[in-house]
C-alpha cells in the first residue's frame, strides 16, 4: 500500500505542475451522484439449525467524481478522483445480517451509521492508448465485472491499459492488487468464493475485434495467482432486419482451471459456490452460454441456455475475507460475473447446472413515454449436483423491474427503479428461498 500510494502521490505532484495546461482543465468533468435505496430481503425458508433474519434497510449514498482532461504534448497526463459516502437511514439490529453486503456491521450486529472512502487514479495517454493507475478502477470486462448493485460501487486498486491503435481492435490489459467493497471503507485482497487466503495479483489481457460492423469477436485471459487461470471466448452479432427490427446473437465460453496453491493448500480452496467439486477445493470448470434477442420497436424478447460443467462450479474474481479488530466481517461481499444468469438473487453457476432463461422487455418510448422501461425475466436451473455428489436438484428465479427517468425540466435525469425477485430452490442445500424487493432513486448533477 505504501509503494502504490507513494507512486500515486508523485504522479499527482507532476500533474499539479501542469494543471494549467490546455486540455487538463478545459476537458475536466465534476459530478455528484446521489442514490437512495430501500432493500428488503425476505428469507422465506431458512436452511440449517438457525434461521437467517430478514433484511429490511434503507440508505443514502453519495459519489463525487472528478475526471480531468489530459495535458498537451506527445504524452498527456491527467487524474481522476472519487469520494464515496454511505449513510444508514433505517433498519434496526433485527433487520440487519452480520456480514451484510448492503451495510457494514457494527459490534452489536446492527448497521454502521455511515462509512466513506476516497480513491484516485493517475492516467496517461499516448496516441490512442491510455493507462490508468490508482485505487478507483471499475473495469467492465468479460473476465472482470465491477459490481454496482447496492448503495455504493465496488472499485479496485491496480493498473490498466486500453489501446485502440489498430482500427476496429481494442486491447485491454492490467494487473489488480486489491478490492474496495460495496459496503466497506477498507480494502481487501482478491480471492475466490469460500477461500480463507487472499491473492494480491490478478492479471489479465484480451482483445475485442470488430470483424464487421455487425460482428464482434473477443478473447480474454486472466490469472488470479495461486487460485485460477481462465480463458474466455465470445462472439456478438447483430442482424438488422429493418430500421426498427433486429436479431442479436451473443455466445460466451469460459474455461477455468486450477493454478498455483489451489488444490494443494486448504486456505486456497474454492468451495464451488457451496456446491459439488470432482476434486474438493480445486477449480475445474467449463461453462458456455448462448443468448438470442429479437427486437421489434419497443419490444425485446431474449431467450437462452447456459451449461456449467459437472466437474465444478463456475469461478469469478471475488474479494478476500479480511476482518477487522473486532472479528467482524467487512461487509465487502458482492462480486459480479459476465453471464446473464448473474441475476437479482441467485447465480445459477453451480456444478452440472443447465439453465434455460428468458426475458421480455418493453421501452415505452415507442408509445410516446420516453424514459419508461419495464422487463420480466425467468430462469430455471436443472441437474444441479448436490455438494455430496449424490443426486441433483432444481432451482428457479423470477425477476421484474420498472425504470423511469425524467427526460426534461428542472428534475431532468432523476431516475426511479423498482425491482422484485423471487427465488426458490427445490432441494438447494446452500441457499434459502427468498423474496427480494429494491426501490432505488438515482440523480446525478454535473457541475462542469
Amino acid at each position: 500500500m505504501y509503494k502504490s500510494s507513494l507512486a500515486l502521490a508523485v504522479a499527482l505532484g507532476v500533474l499539479a505542475q501542469q494543471a494549467g495546461a490546455a486540455g487538463f482543465i478545459e476537458d475536466s468533468k465534476l459530478s455528484l451522484s446521489s442514490r437512495t435505496m430501500y432493500f428488503n430481503n425476505d428469507n422465506r425458508e431458512a436452511h440449517g439449525s438457525k434461521p437467517r433474519p430478514d433484511v429490511r434497510e434503507s440508505g443514502q449514498g453519495f459519489k463525487l467524481d472528478y475526471i480531468s482532461g489530459f495535458t498537451e504534448g506527445t504524452v498527456g497526463f491527467g487524474v481522476d478522483a472519487q469520494a464515496l459516502w454511505g449513510i444508514h437511514l433505517d433498519g434496526g439490529k433485527g433487520y440487519h445480517q452480520n456480514g451484510s453486503t448492503f451495510f457494514p456491521s457494527d459490534s452489536d450486529g446492527s448497521s454502521e451509521k455511515q462509512w466513506s472512502r476516497f480513491g484516485a487514479n493517475a492516467k496517461a495517454r499516448f496516441s490512442k492508448t491510455e493507462a490508468h493507475f490508482g485505487s478507483a478502477l471499475a473495469p467492465m470486462l468479460p473476465i472482470l465485472v465491477s459490481n454496482d448493485g447496492r448503495l455504493l460501487p465496488q472499485t479496485f486498486e491496480g493498473g490498466t491499459i486500453t489501446s485502440k491503435e489498430i482500427d476496429n481492435l481494442t486491447i485491454n490489459a492490467g494487473q489488480l492488487t486489491h478490492a474496495m467493497g460495496r459496503a466497506s471503507s477498507n480494502r481487501t485482497g482478491l480471492s475466490v468464493s469460500g477461500a480463507t487466503a487472499d491473492s494480491n495479483k490478478f492479471r489479465y489481457g484480451g482483445l475485442d475485434y470488430k470483424l464487421t460492423p455487425d460482428l464482434t469477436l473477443q478473447y480474454y485471459y486472466s490469472n488470479l495467482e495461486d487460485f485460477y487461470k481462465q480463458h474466455f471466448l465470445g462472439a456478438t452479432h447483430v442482424f438488422k432486419i429493418s430500421d426498427n427490427q433486429s436479431f442479436k446473437t451473443d455466445l460466451r465460453y469460459f474455461d477455468s482451471s486450477s493454478e498455483g496453491k489451489n488444490g494443494d493448500e486448504a486456505t486456497y480452496a474454492f468451495d464451488n459456490n457451496g456446491g459439488y467439486a470432482r476434486h474438493k477445493g480445486e477449480i475445474d470448470n467449463k461453462t458456455w452460454s448462448a443468448m438470442f434477442t429479437y427486437t421489434l420497436g419497443g419490444h425485446a424478447l431474449m431467450v437462452g441456455r447456459q451449461q456449467v460443467g459437472d466437474d465444478g462450479g463456475f469461478v469469478w474474481l471475488n474479494q478476500g475475507a479480511v476482518r477487522n479488530g473486532d472479528n467482524r466481517p467487512e461487509g465487502n461481499g458482492g462480486a459480479s460475473f459476465y453471464l446473464f444468469t448473474d441475476s437479482m438473487i441467485n447465480q445459477f453457476a453451480r456444478a452440472g447446472e443447465n439453465t434455460n432463461f428468458g426475458q421480455y422487455s418493453y421501452d415505452f418510448a415507442a408509445l410516446g413515454v420516453p424514459g419508461l422501461k419495464a422487463s420480466v425475466a425467468y430462469l430455471r436451473g436443472d441437474d444441479v449436483r448436490y455438494k455430496s455428489g449424490h443426486g441433483t436438484y432444481d432451482e428457479w428465479e423470477r425477476d421484474a423491474r420498472v425504470d423511469y427517468t425524467i427526460q426534461q425540466g428542472t428534475l431532468k435525469g432523476l431516475g426511479f427503479s423498482l425491482r422484485q425477485g423471487v427465488y426458490r430452490g427445490e432441494g438447494n442445500e446452500s441457499s434459502a428461498d427468498q423474496d427480494q424487493t429494491r426501490f432505488i432513486v438515482n440523480y446525478t448533477y454535473a457541475f462542469m
